[in-house]
């Protein structure tokens, strides 16, 4: 089987390969919240205005924790890559938000 990382994309397929079989779609979920003492540290740095990087580095580790979980998903329905993969995000509670990495699970080959 190909590694995945190298074949994930947000298009439809890749350029020299061809779709020889579908699973369908696969998906990772992650539920994070920040903990009371980033809480305290973001809203500091809210004062200085800026990137808050405290909620940046949280949220670009969910979107990876998120992508990963994909990838194994759509490695354990045999598939060699992944097409149409995107990213969503919504609020489950207060402080709570689920990231959801999806696509499309594909075995592809050269054409």
């Amino acid at each position: 089987m190909i590694d995945l990382h190298p074949w994930v994309t947000t298009a439809n397929g890749f350029d020299g390969y061809k779709i020889v079989r579908g699973y369908g779609v696969v998906r990772g979920i992650v539920c994070r919240s920040r903990s009371v003492i980033g809480n305290i540290g973001a809203s500091l740095q809210t004062i200085v205005g800026g990137n808050i990087t405290l909620y940046t580095e949280l949220a670009e580790q969910t979107r990876r924790d998120a992508y990963e979980l994909m990838i194994q998903h759509a490695a354990q329905t045999g598939a060699n890559a992944i097409i149409a993969m995107r990213y969503d995000a919504t609020e489950v509670a207060q402080g709570v938000t689920e990231v959801i990495a999806y696509g499309t699970a594909v075995t592809i080959e050269p054409v």
